[in-house]
């Protein structure tokens, strides 16, 4: 890892976070990784800008772990609380929706950096879509926090999932379709929003530059 960008993504945490990460990066067995999984986690989930930068910070640990010891201590532990948080997802997202999307996001994003023999781990793939289900009801669509979190995460893991499970990914957009023709309480950013990722899609996870243009033109707007 480049030690620039690591001392970069690092900082955003707290300084005993900071110093544990630092010291598993060094050397994995002097760390209580258990205790470090979940100040990655509890700090992520109050922080949603936290959530990229934690992903590839997980990444990086288990990398080192598997490396230096062979072991997989760290990363049992990080999907052991991504469960608990997963299970607790509606009464998360009745207590605030700020912590939900910030759940939504780190499973999105652990999904996205953590290989195993390079291929994403099937076990999270039915959690990303249930979360990304749940993104697409039509209560969620209302808050346009939850529907930006929809957007971003399938620009960011959509045309992975798809892969796996071509079948789910498309009743996903059924959903958004039904809801951008059908739903006509919904604000114009969220039309604009829906109508992007149904573009990104059909046009195979990918915008033409002109798209982007229009649709970041739109944003700033």
């Amino acid at each position: 890892m480049d030690h620039i960008w690591e001392e970069c993504k690092i900082q955003a945490f707290d300084s005993e976070t900071q110093n544990l990460i630092k010291a598993a990066l060094k050397d994995s067995s002097a760390v209580d990784l258990e205790k470090l999984s979940e100040a990655i986690v509890d700090q992520s989930l109050k922080d949603r800008s936290l959530c990229r930068d934690a992903g590839h910070i997980c990444y990086a640990l288990v990398q080192t772990e598997a490396k230096h010891s062979n072991a997989n201590v760290f990363r049992r532990n990080l999907l052991t609380r991504l469960q608990k948080e997963f299970l607790e997802r509606e009464e998360t997202r009745k207590r605030s929706v700020q912590e939900w999307v910030c759940v939504v996001s780190f499973i999105c994003n652990i999904f996205d950096y953590l290989k195993v023999n390079n291929v994403p781990m099937t076990a999270l793939v039915d959690p990303v879509y249930d979360c990304l289900f749940r993104l697409s009801q039509p209560d969620a669509l209302l808050n346009e926090e939850e529907v930006d979190c929809l957007a971003l995460q399938l620009h960011r893991v959509g045309e992975q999932l798809e892969k796996l499970n071509a079948q789910r990914m498309d009743q996903l957009f059924y959903l958004l379709r039904d809801g951008f023709l059908l739903q006509d309480n919904l604000s114009s950013m969220t039309r604009l929003l829906l109508l992007e990722v149904l573009e990104f899609r059909a046009s195979g996870w990918t915008l033409s530059a002109a798209a982007q243009r229009y649709y970041y033109s739109e944003v700033v707007d």
